[in-house]
């Protein structure tokens, strides 16, 4: 399955996340409902990594040392932006400007720091993807 497809797919599953914490937010507390969506979330990968075992699929290394830790810093990152979610809907954030803020936001950002920290290269039309990102994100905020 190429990138592409992968990419609409995960999109697809993130939306029903965004759209799945905004209606649970405010009936359960922002740490027990980062807590259940993290221990289900690690039963689907643990579950899926058994079928890949059982089917003899599982590459000979299936990690480094550098790989883990920085898993492990992207699975604090993502526990910490899930607990900040829940509270942010749970104080009344309408799904329609939250989760664009928060996506916008973290896709902004992702940018910068590939730039910055990865040493990626940006061309004129992913600069010109970041302003309107920006812009975008301007006018979802504004008069709130």
């Amino acid at each position: 399955m190429n990138w592409l497809l992968l990419a609409a797919c995960a999109a697809v599953c993130m939306a029903l996340y965004n759209l799945l914490i905004k209606a649970s937010a405010g009936q359960v507390h922002e740490m027990v409902g980062a807590v259940v969506l993290q221990v289900v979330a690690a039963l689907v990968g643990a579950g899926l990594l058994l079928v890949l075992y059982l089917r003899g699929a599982l590459p000979p290394v299936l990690a480094t040392p550098r790989g883990l830790t920085l898993a492990a810093l992207a699975g604090i990152g993502i526990g910490l932006a899930e607990i900040l979610t829940f509270a942010v809907y749970s104080r009344g954030a309408p799904a329609s400007v939250g989760t664009p803020l928060i996506v916008g936001g973290s896709v902004l950002l992702t940018a910068l720091l590939g730039v910055l920290v990865l040493r990626e290269a940006l061309g004129w039309p992913q600069a010109l993807g970041m302003l309107l990102i920006v812009g975008g994100i301007a006018l979802l905020a504004r008069g709130h």
